[in-house]
């Protein structure tokens, strides 16, 4: 609900009473007052989301409080309400910051439709918020002319038309996000919210007041009402990214909101009801999870309603050439650079190499050709940043593991932390980025280097990291 608490500013007492009335049974919380000085005691106390403001008070002019409210931080829509009305005086309260504009006497079919105008503007003006603070590149399309991805994107069509709960499956860097885009575009809620929640990215104390949002003082820190990313969501979609990363106890509540469509904000007591199409991804196998009790699965059950497995790219090596040259034209119009295309050398380095991350290194080697290659626009091997005996690239059938110099076979440990600290390195110490290639939780990894003490280098910090698709 993005309308909650309203003030109700009429000294006429049956007006006042009328509306008050009709406001509770939409179960608002109504703060009804007949004077500028009780509005402004209330409004300094709380913030509020709608004021319904009479002109003509016992103790002065309500355009002059309408004027004074364009000026608070968090400030309520307001409707003016008159029996005096004219076109001027319609005109200036406009101009003045109220949103509508009321002729008494009105009926309750009016109020009605005020209503929905100021719940409909007020959640495009949060999700608009929200929408601004986020810094994300949403990517690419899904690109691919193989049979692999002709599949994947006839199964996105067939179920975009529906609202059905998808569960997206697949490897770091496949583009599991842009198939939850294209669901999106497709469905018959394009012109609703998208909202995405990077549930890796969120700290475990903070993702449930992400999730549903929190009432003023409900934790250290709370200074204001926080709508959660499931009510941005409202009419529209919600994108649960990387599902697999939330705690047992954010499941259960999380399975509430899946089940009965409603939540609780953390800190309030009030049952608010939200219409939400759930899309979640996860690059692990989470029936693998549920057996090994890290995922609820009566949660999986119910995200797992039409699950799309999106393909790794050594599954289609057909594709490599051609997404290799619609991303150099690209890089290369982003950069300013004129690139001409791959040397043969450069061609079979990209045909042999296994893509352990997938589209998203592919487009990362690119952009890097393209920015070195230089004046002459041919993009050669050496430009790639690899080669074919590069980290992720499988040993040949029947090649022997390494050995340590004095001719041991190396524990298994230390082969972990040998390919733990070169994904590192890979990464320029982008913890993110260094989970991701490897295919495991930050959390895994943050352990990981506590073992390692001072072996490790220095990471970068995590919010630093591009969003996962």
């Amino acid at each position: 609900m993005s309308i909650e608490k309203i003030i109700v500013l009429e000294d006429d007492l049956i007006v006042r009473k009328n509306l008050e009335h009709q406001l509770r049974q939409r179960r608002y919380d109504v703060a009804s007052v007949s004077t500028i000085a009780a509005a402004q005691e209330y409004l300094n106390k709380d913030n509020f989301d709608l004021i319904f403001l009479d002109v003509r008070l016992p103790d002065g002019d309500g355009t002059e409080l309408l004027k004074s409210i364009q000026l608070r931080p968090q400030r309520p829509l307001v409707v003016i309400s008159t029996g005096f009305a004219s076109v001027e005086s319609a005109v200036e309260c406009m101009k003045n910051g109220a949103f509508d504009y009321l002729i008494k006497p009105y009926s309750a079919e009016q109020i009605e439709v005020v209503l929905k105008k100021a719940e409909e503007f007020t959640q495009l003006l949060r999700v608009n918020r929200f929408l601004s603070q986020e810094n994300e590149d949403s990517g690419y399309e899904l690109l691919g002319q193989s049979a692999a991805m002709d599949n994947l994107r006839q199964l996105i069509r067939k179920v975009a038309r529906t609202l059905a709960t998808v569960l997206i499956q697949g490897e770091s860097g496949t583009g599991k996000e842009l198939v939850a885009r294209a669901l999106y575009r497709e469905s018959p809620r394009a012109n609703a919210p998208f909202i995405r929640v990077n549930c890796a990215a969120i700290p475990e104390n903070l993702i449930e007041s992400e999730f549903f949002g929190h009432e003023k003082g409900a934790f250290t820190g709370a200074l204001t009402k926080r709508e959660g990313r499931f009510e941005l969501a409202h009419s529209g979609t919600i994108l649960l990214d990387e599902i697999s990363e939330i705690s047992p106890s954010v499941q259960a509540k999380l399975l509430r909101v899946l089940q009965e469509r409603e939540l609780e904000r953390v800190g309030g007591n009030r049952t608010i009801k939200v219409d939400v199409r759930v899309i979640a991804t996860t690059n692990r196998h989470l029936e693998q999870s549920v057996q090994k009790n890290e995922f609820r699965e009566d949660l999986f059950f119910r995200l797992n309603v039409v699950p799309i497995q999106v393909p790794p790219l050594r599954d289609h090596r057909e594709d490599v050439p051609f997404l290799a040259g619609e991303f150099m034209r690209r890089f290369g119009r982003k950069h300013g650079i004129r690139v001409h295309g791959f040397s043969d050398d450069a061609v079979r380095l990209l045909k042999e190499h296994h893509w352990p991350g997938n589209v998203r290194e592919l487009q990362n080697v690119i952009e890097r050709a393209v920015i070195l290659c230089g004046d002459t626009g041919m993009l050669e091997a050496e430009h790639l940043g690899m080669s074919l005996s590069a980290a992720g690239q499988p040993p040949a059938p029947g090649e022997q593991a390494p050995v340590t110099a004095a001719g041991e076979f190396p524990k298994l440990a230390e082969m972990e932390k040998r390919h733990i600290l070169a994904a590192l390195d890979r990464c320029n110490n982008n913890r993110t980025h260094a989970a991701r290639l490897l295919d495991i939780s930050i959390r895994t990894l943050r352990n990981k280097l506590h073992e390692y003490h001072g072996t490790a280098p220095r990471a970068q910090a995590e919010e630093e990291a591009v969003p996962e698709n």
